[in-house]
């Protein structure tokens, strides 16, 4: 590891040490996720053979502890490896500066998912706001008020304002339809629109799509939105829209609920009936595979 001379800047009220890991804590509600993968591996080989190139960012938080602004993934590389302490830039930060710090510290990062995007997005916004500036204007350089506080953050972020929206719209999303985001099951723009709807609406939603082993394009996520926005998006208005075939969609089987609903209990969930249907066609295939080697 290379040897840092601590040394202390009082414009940018910030020194380089070296802390024991066992005093940093985690930034409370991270957005981005540490994943003991392939790209962590390389990190991790990185460390090892050539140290810590760049100090990770913690800001003071009593009792002798800090706070890790940026650097999560080093720290855990480091952990792997048993390594006790690691190069750092202390910085005194409020709780909103310390936001904007972590939320930039990752953005530009290549394979970030969706999820920690809007996050990210959202805790940077709303740490703006905090900061008691007006929630529609923010200063330019020049001291001039001419950016709203998502522009700024588009600008900072080189994506679109209208993306970054809809980045932050995510955060809406139940936890189920977020994850298929990440997985890239379901496509931003319909995710979105489903973003918009109250969550019990988007529990029905999800259902349906268990039930019937599809995904909502982006017209009928609009269409249902319209609906919605309306006060007229029930089950029956989202089974309707949900049935109807898709360009270049395989063939598939469609049940309703209300079919199913008369054979279990009250609050069965579809996912469950669909999974007794399955347990019950594999029992009657080995059933058939028994009856067929009798016959032999």
């Amino acid at each position: 590891m290379k040897n840092y001379e601590k040394r202390e800047n009082t414009n940018m009220r910030t020194e380089v040490v070296s802390l024991p890991i066992a005093r940093l804590r985690q930034f409370e509600n991270h957005p981005y996720k540490i994943i003991d993968n392939d790209e962590m591996a390389s990190l991790t080989e990185s460390i090892k053979t050539q140290g810590i190139l760049t100090p990770i960012t913690v800001r003071p938080v009593g009792n002798g502890e800090y706070e890790i602004v940026s650097g999560h993934r080093r720290v855990f590389a480091c952990e792997k490896l048993g390594i006790e302490k690691i190069l750092a830039f202390v910085k005194e930060l409020t709780r909103e500066e310390a936001i904007v710090v972590m939320a930039d510290s990752n953005l530009h990062r290549d394979g970030l998912l969706p999820s920690e995007k809007a996050f990210a997005y959202k805790m940077k916004l709303e740490a703006i706001k905090r900061q008691g500036e007006r929630t529609d204007l923010t200063s330019d350089h020049r001291g001039q008020k001419s950016l709203t506080s998502v522009e700024r953050i588009a600008l900072e972020s080189d994506e679109s304002k209208s993306q970054v929206q809809r980045y932050i719209a995510l955060t809406n999303l139940i936890p189920d339809f977020l994850q298929m985001v990440d997985e890239g099951k379901m496509a931003l723009t319909p995710a979105v629109e489903i973003s918009r709807f109250p969550e019990h609406t988007q529990k029905v939603l999800l259902d349906v799509c268990e039930l019937n082993e599809c995904m909502p394009s982006y017209s009928q996520t609009v269409r249902m939105r319209k609906l919605s926005d309306r006060g007229m998006l029930g089950e029956n208005e989202i089974e309707e829209i949900m049935s109807e075939e898709k360009a270049n969609q395989k063939d598939r089987i469609v049940i309703f609920t209300d079919e199913l609903k008369r054979f279990y209990p009250r609050g069965t969930r579809p996912k469950d009936m669909v999974a007794d249907i399955m347990r019950l066609l594999e029992k009657r295939e080995r059933q058939r595979e028994r009856w067929r080697e009798d016959s032999r």
